[in-house]
């Protein structure tokens, strides 16, 4: 987005809900670099094509907020919530989300690129058509959700929560699933050859059925369920 879209600009200020009401929104979005909104109220509000830039977010309430199309760019907003929030074809870049949670969230072609979600929550959020690429999502809570045929570059699923996913024809480059829990996630027709399926256990070997490893996965499998080639 270009900055001479934007209405406003606010710049190194720590804000409230009350001064996120007040400002001008005629014209355009409005854009914050730098600014303190920490804890701060921004639930239900209409935040669509905004920009924040730089910001501090920690534990701000963004629930059933509209920001479809907003950019959240260097940014840190642990514990930041996102519930029911609508992030349609929103952009996240090189922001640290760690523990954050988007429950029920519309991530509907959404971009999250070089950014730490680690122990996020995304529990029935909506994922259509989203695109991740560098993102930390360790220990973060997937559960049941359709990554079918997708393609992901540089994603860290270790110790996620991945029970009942669909990953069917998916591919995955330079990725991790170490240590998640893949009880009942779905491989079929996956290429895995590009992930680091460390700790597998026993009971979740089946999984793979029809999807394709390399023979040096096959080998680590084996050594780690304890047995060895012949």
């Amino acid at each position: 987005m270009n900055t001479a879209t934007f209405a406003h600009t606010v710049t190194d200020a720590t804000l409230s809900r009350a001064d996120i009401m007040d400002l001008p929104r005629s014209g355009g979005a409005v854009h914050f670099v730098e600014c303190d909104l920490d804890e701060a109220d921004l639930c239900d509000l209409d935040l669509a094509g905004w920009r924040f830039e730089r910001c501090s977010l920690r534990r701000t309430d963004l629930g059933k907020a509209l920001l479809e199309g907003a950019q959240f760019l260097s940014c840190r907003g642990p514990f930041a919530n996102f519930f029911s929030a609508d992030l349609t074809e929103a952009t996240i870049r090189s922001c640290d989300f760690n523990n954050a949670g988007f429950r029920h969230a519309r991530l509907t072609a959404a971009r999250i690129t070089g950014s730490k979600l680690i122990g996020a929550d995304l529990t029935d959020a909506r994922i259509i058509d989203l695109h991740c690429e560098e993102v930390l999502l360790a220990g973060a809570k997937l559960a049941g959700l359709d990554f079918r045929k997708r393609h992901w570059l540089r994603v860290d699923w270790s110790q996620a929560d991945l029970r009942k996913a669909d990953l069917r024809e998916t591919s995955f480059e330079a990725c991790s699933l170490r240590d998640a829990l893949l009880a009942g996630a779905r491989f079929d027709k996956a290429d895995l050859r590009g992930a680091d399926l460390g700790g597998l256990r026993l009971v979740d070997a089946g999984l793979f059925r029809g999807a394709t490893i390399s023979r040096e996965q096959a080998a680590q499998l084996l050594a780690e369920l304890g047995l060895k080639l012949g």
